[in-house]
């Protein structure tokens, strides 16, 4: 049945809708009982530099971010556990994200930088997820036209886009801020398909001084 209503002329009303009010929650109340653990596996060829630089990744791990760390020498893995001192819930997986930087091969340095800055990340992508036919020496080539003449090029990629970059083999692992990463992926990625490295670091230098400008 179609109900008919008939229209009275006024314009109703503005009824004022009170928005809800979410106070922030604090950083006790997100806090939960919960213990939280990390796990990290550490690559064979990194337990030497893991060794000699142990007391540079405990100091931050415990002293700023209130963490317990050991390595588990059965299972080759840094484990991670927040402990009653820990203050902020996100400590966990910075701590993650610092251990892990570390064992893909950054100097502890630039792998501090992830503890102390919000806005840095991590990324790793294969040469074959960019172009998957290279094989041989074609793999090879492209390999060496991301390093350069004595890691020139890749020296070079990193001073202009103010990232860190690590090749290990067919894997490439970059470190930096989520536009500065954008950058450098995009040179990486157009060396591994062939472009000249002029081409390709003056289209770099192009778009890294438009950030600059934009910012």
């Amino acid at each position: 049945a179609v109900v008919s209503t008939q229209s009275t002329g006024e314009l109703d009303e503005d009824v004022s809708v009170k928005k809800p009010s979410f106070p922030p929650i604090s950083a006790d109340k997100l806090r939960s009982d919960k213990t939280e653990f990390r796990k990290i596996p550490i690559p064979p060829h990194r337990y030497t530099p893991l060794k000699e630089n142990w007391m540079k990744l405990y100091s931050p791990v415990v002293e700023h971010l209130k963490l317990q760390i050991r390595f588990n020498v059965k299972t080759r893995n840094v484990e991670l556990k927040t402990s009653p001192e820990t203050t902020d819930v996100g400590s966990i997986q910075k701590a993650a994200d610092f251990v892990r930087a570390f064992a893909l091969g950054f100097d502890i340095e630039d792998c501090l930088a992830l503890v102390r800055l919000d806005d840095l990340f991590l990324e790793s992508f294969e040469i074959s997820d960019v172009k998957t036919t290279l094989k041989g020496d074609h793999l090879a080539r492209a390999i060496g036209r991301i390093a350069g003449k004595g890691g020139r090029t890749k020296y070079t990629i990193e001073n202009v886009t103010k990232t860190r970059i690590v090749l290990a083999d067919s894997k490439i692992h970059i470190l930096g801020s989520f536009q500065n990463m954008r950058i450098a992926r995009t040179a990486i990625c157009n060396l591994i398909l062939g472009s000249p490295p002029a081409k390709v670091y003056g289209k770099m230098r192009t778009v890294a001084s438009r950030m600059n400008e934009r910012f």
